[in-house]
Protein backbone atom coordinates (compact mmCIF):
# COMPACT_ATOMS: atom_id res chain seq x y z
CA UNK A 1 0.00 0.00 0.00
CA UNK A 2 1.46 3.37 -0.98
CA UNK A 3 0.90 6.55 0.94
CA UNK A 4 0.25 9.77 -0.86
CA UNK A 5 2.12 12.53 1.04
CA UNK A 6 1.03 15.32 -1.26
CA UNK A 7 -1.49 17.66 0.23
CA UNK A 8 -4.18 19.07 -1.93
CA UNK A 9 -4.56 22.88 -1.66
CA UNK A 10 -7.74 24.49 -2.70
CA UNK A 11 -7.53 27.35 -5.23
CA UNK A 12 -8.80 29.67 -2.50
CA UNK A 13 -5.95 28.87 -0.10
CA UNK A 14 -3.36 29.34 -2.89
CA UNK A 15 -4.93 32.68 -3.78
CA UNK A 16 -4.91 33.73 -0.11
CA UNK A 17 -1.25 32.75 0.24
CA UNK A 18 -0.25 34.64 -2.91
CA UNK A 19 -2.33 37.65 -1.82
CA UNK A 20 -0.68 37.63 1.60
CA UNK A 21 2.78 37.50 0.04
CA UNK A 22 1.92 40.39 -2.28
CA UNK A 23 0.61 42.48 0.62
CA UNK A 24 3.71 41.71 2.70
CA UNK A 25 6.05 42.62 -0.16
CA UNK A 26 4.10 45.83 -0.80
CA UNK A 27 4.37 46.88 2.84
CA UNK A 28 8.08 46.06 2.95
CA UNK A 29 8.60 47.92 -0.33
CA UNK A 30 6.76 51.00 0.90
CA UNK A 31 8.67 51.27 4.17
CA UNK A 32 11.97 50.34 2.52
CA UNK A 33 11.48 53.05 -0.11
CA UNK A 34 10.49 55.60 2.53
CA UNK A 35 13.62 54.76 4.54
CA UNK A 36 15.85 55.16 1.48
CA UNK A 37 14.15 58.42 0.46
CA UNK A 38 14.46 59.73 4.03
CA UNK A 39 18.16 58.90 4.08
CA UNK A 40 18.70 60.68 0.76
CA UNK A 41 16.67 63.65 2.04
CA UNK A 42 18.80 63.94 5.17
CA UNK A 43 21.95 63.82 3.02
CA UNK A 44 20.60 66.63 0.81
CA UNK A 45 19.77 68.80 3.83
CA UNK A 46 23.25 68.30 5.29
CA UNK A 47 24.86 69.17 1.94
CA UNK A 48 23.18 72.60 1.93
CA UNK A 49 25.32 73.67 4.87
CA UNK A 50 22.36 75.64 6.22
CA UNK A 51 21.66 75.77 9.92
CA UNK A 52 18.29 74.09 10.30
CA UNK A 53 16.09 75.71 12.93
CA UNK A 54 12.55 75.02 14.01
CA UNK A 55 10.05 77.77 13.27
CA UNK A 56 9.99 78.76 16.95
CA UNK A 57 13.79 79.01 17.07
CA UNK A 58 13.89 80.96 13.81
CA UNK A 59 11.28 83.45 15.03
CA UNK A 60 13.41 84.20 18.13
CA UNK A 61 16.54 84.68 16.04
CA UNK A 62 14.64 86.85 13.54
CA UNK A 63 13.36 89.08 16.33
CA UNK A 64 16.86 89.59 17.73
CA UNK A 65 18.51 90.10 14.34
CA UNK A 66 15.79 92.11 12.54
CA UNK A 67 15.52 89.50 9.80
CA UNK A 68 12.66 87.71 8.10
CA UNK A 69 12.09 83.97 8.39
CA UNK A 70 12.10 81.74 5.34
CA UNK A 71 9.92 78.82 6.41
CA UNK A 72 10.53 75.72 4.31
CA UNK A 73 7.68 73.25 4.72
CA UNK A 74 9.05 69.93 3.46
CA UNK A 75 9.04 66.20 3.90
CA UNK A 76 12.34 64.43 4.45
CA UNK A 77 11.33 61.69 2.00
CA UNK A 78 10.02 64.05 -0.71
CA UNK A 79 12.04 63.96 -3.98
CA UNK A 80 10.91 67.49 -4.95
CA UNK A 81 12.03 68.83 -1.57
CA UNK A 82 15.37 67.08 -2.01
CA UNK A 83 15.72 68.64 -5.46
CA UNK A 84 15.13 72.08 -3.93
CA UNK A 85 17.81 71.40 -1.31
CA UNK A 86 20.34 70.16 -3.87
CA UNK A 87 19.78 72.64 -6.66
CA UNK A 88 18.76 75.84 -4.87
CA UNK A 89 19.55 75.82 -1.16
CA UNK A 90 23.07 74.47 -1.82
CA UNK A 91 23.85 77.38 -4.15
CA UNK A 92 26.35 79.80 -2.57
CA UNK A 93 24.46 82.90 -3.77
CA UNK A 94 21.25 81.62 -2.19
CA UNK A 95 23.02 80.79 1.08
CA UNK A 96 24.58 84.28 1.14
CA UNK A 97 21.16 85.87 0.65
CA UNK A 98 19.72 83.70 3.43
CA UNK A 99 22.53 84.66 5.81
CA UNK A 100 22.19 88.39 5.11
CA UNK A 101 18.42 88.80 5.20
CA UNK A 102 16.69 85.66 6.44
CA UNK A 103 16.61 83.04 9.13
CA UNK A 104 16.01 79.58 7.69
CA UNK A 105 13.44 77.31 9.32
CA UNK A 106 12.57 73.84 8.13
CA UNK A 107 9.23 72.42 9.14
CA UNK A 108 8.92 68.68 8.66
CA UNK A 109 5.60 67.42 7.31
CA UNK A 110 5.69 64.25 9.41
CA UNK A 111 5.82 66.08 12.74
CA UNK A 112 3.50 67.78 15.19
CA UNK A 113 5.06 71.10 14.13
CA UNK A 114 4.18 70.21 10.54
CA UNK A 115 0.54 69.59 11.43
CA UNK A 116 0.38 72.93 13.27
CA UNK A 117 2.11 74.72 10.40
CA UNK A 118 -0.38 73.34 7.88
CA UNK A 119 -3.30 74.44 10.03
CA UNK A 120 -1.94 77.88 10.99
CA UNK A 121 -0.80 78.88 7.49
CA UNK A 122 -3.36 76.89 5.46
CA UNK A 123 -0.59 75.01 3.67
CA UNK A 124 -1.73 72.10 1.53
CA UNK A 125 1.44 70.47 0.23
CA UNK A 126 5.19 70.52 0.01
CA UNK A 127 7.58 71.95 -0.72
CA UNK A 128 5.99 75.23 0.37
CA UNK A 129 8.12 78.28 1.05
CA UNK A 130 6.71 81.07 3.20
CA UNK A 131 8.33 84.30 4.30
CA UNK A 132 7.10 85.36 7.72
CA UNK A 133 8.04 88.23 9.97
CA UNK A 134 9.44 87.85 13.49
CA UNK A 135 5.88 87.74 14.86
CA UNK A 136 5.13 84.73 12.66
CA UNK A 137 2.81 86.64 10.33
CA UNK A 138 2.83 85.38 6.77
CA UNK A 139 4.14 87.99 4.35
CA UNK A 140 4.32 86.00 1.14
CA UNK A 141 4.41 82.50 -0.29
CA UNK A 142 7.35 82.16 -2.64
CA UNK A 143 7.02 80.30 -5.92
CA UNK A 144 9.01 77.08 -5.86
CA UNK A 145 11.81 77.24 -8.38
CA UNK A 146 14.44 74.59 -8.90
CA UNK A 147 16.85 77.11 -10.40
CA UNK A 148 18.82 79.47 -8.13
CA UNK A 149 18.49 82.65 -10.26
CA UNK A 150 14.66 82.84 -10.33
CA UNK A 151 14.58 81.94 -6.66
CA UNK A 152 17.02 84.75 -5.86
CA UNK A 153 14.84 87.19 -7.81
CA UNK A 154 11.87 86.16 -5.65
CA UNK A 155 13.91 86.78 -2.50
CA UNK A 156 15.04 90.19 -3.78
CA UNK A 157 11.41 91.22 -4.38
CA UNK A 158 10.59 90.31 -0.79
CA UNK A 159 13.55 92.31 0.53
CA UNK A 160 12.63 95.39 -1.55
CA UNK A 161 9.00 95.22 -0.42
CA UNK A 162 9.95 94.91 3.25
CA UNK A 163 8.66 97.83 5.34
Amino acid sequence: MSTNNQQQHSPLSKTSLIGGIIILLSILGYYGNKAVQSYLGQQAIEQTGLEVLSLEQALKVAKNSNKLVLADFSAIWCPSCRKLDKQVFSDERVKNQFNQNFVYARIEFDSQAGKSFMKNYQVMGFPTLLVVNAKGEKLVQLPVSYEPSPFLRSLEKVIKARP
